[in-house]
Parts: structure tokens; sequence; C-alpha cells
């Protein structure tokens, strides 16, 4: 288990864990590990999602901070929360992870992409290569914070481009938080056309419906 120095002992007890109850797409919480009956009716691009909090107090304070704050530093503590997640499932290693991109202008305003900075501490950390470049967001709408659920598809619907070759490929997709996971989605499906075989979600928070 990865130790978490930037974090002690007692707010650590306080992080939330998803339960391993959960749907084994989509990460909801269940009764049982099963499928949820969305994702029975309307399966999703991606395959799978390992997610290590549920997205409440405390664990909003901490992501928020990295996210709006500035504080890149708590990367590798939140890269270890996620590898500790990813350890306990024992759902075996993709063969590439993509961090979730960020379109031009929100990088410049924000100055780093949260989840590449997750990504790049989970590829040194288990000897996994990081595709550099090959996925790109060409279209960055509205906030999905700010928009009703049923709005969300819509709003990133052909957000995605790739020039990469995947084919055959198990990639995990890296996100910090995963809401209705329309943007997983949209994104999984681009990586699917352009061959890959396989993609799951490795993502620090699960938000609850």
């Amino acid at each position: 288990m990865t130790s978490l120095r930037a974090i002690c002992t007692g707010c650590e007890d306080d992080l939330a864990r998803v339960s391993v109850n959960c749907c084994r797409i989509c990460a909801l919480p269940l009764p049982a590990a099963s499928l949820c009956g969305r994702c029975l009716a309307d399966p999703p691009a991606f395959d799978a999602t390992c997610a290590a909090l549920r997205y409440e107090f405390p664990a909003t304070r901490l992501v928020q901070a990295f996210k709006y704050n500035g504080k890149v530093g708590l990367a590798a503590t939140l890269a270890g929360l996620l590898e500790n997640a990813i350890d306990a499932s024992s759902a075996g290693r993709p063969g590439l992870l993509v961090a979730m991109p960020l379109a031009r202008a929100r990088l410049a305003e924000r100055g780093y992409n949260q989840a590449r900075e997750i990504a790049r501490v989970l590829a040194r950390r288990l000897n996994l290569p990081l595709d550099r470049d090959g996925v790109t967001r060409i279209r960055q709408g509205a906030p999905q914070a700010e928009l009703p659920l049923p709005e969300r598809r819509r709003n990133v619907r052909g957000a995605f481009a790739t020039t990469r070759n995947f084919s055959g490929l198990d990639v995990a997709v890296v996100d910090d938080v995963m809401t209705t996971g329309a943007t997983l989605d949209e994104l999984a499906g681009v990586l699917k056309a352009a061959g890959a075989a396989r993609v799951r979600n490795w993502v620090l928070a699960r938000t609850p419906l």
C-alpha cells in the first residue's frame, strides 16, 4: 500500500472509499458488485471504472485544492490513493495510460492538467507508458459541473480527437472526478474508434448520482 505522506492518519481515515459493492462498469454503489440498471440499459463506451473515493467532504476539499487552487504538490498523494484502489481491485494492468485532456484555453487558464499530473505519478510508480499527445481536446464547452445532467452528454459531443492508432490496446483513462461519466464515455468512444480493445477509467473520486 502506498504511503500518503501529505495526509495525516486522521484525515486519511475520514476519506470515504468507494465500496467494492458497486457497478463494475461505472462504479456507482449497489447492494452487491454487479451492473447498475443504467449500464445494462445503455452501456457506455468504457468497460470498467476503478474509483478511489466518494466525492464528498473531506475529499471535495482535497480535490478542489489540487484542481483549482494550484496545489499541484498534492498529485503524489492523490495518485497514491488511486494506486491503492487499483491494487485492491486486482483487475490487472492496462497497456497504456491516457490522461483526460484539457482544451488549450482551459490549460492556459489553470496552468496545468490535474489529470495528467496524477497520471504521470501513476505511470512512474506502475511502470506503465503514458500517452503524450495522441489525444487532444478540440472543443471545450461549458464546465460540466454547471450543467443539468441531461445536457452533459451533448456538451462533450465531438470534444476529442486522436491522431494515434490504439489498435488492440487496453487503455486506462486517468481523471480526477467522475460525475455522470459523460466525458469519459465520449473519450472512450474516440479511443475505441481508433482501435482500442478495452477502455477502463481510473478516477480519483466518484460522485454518487
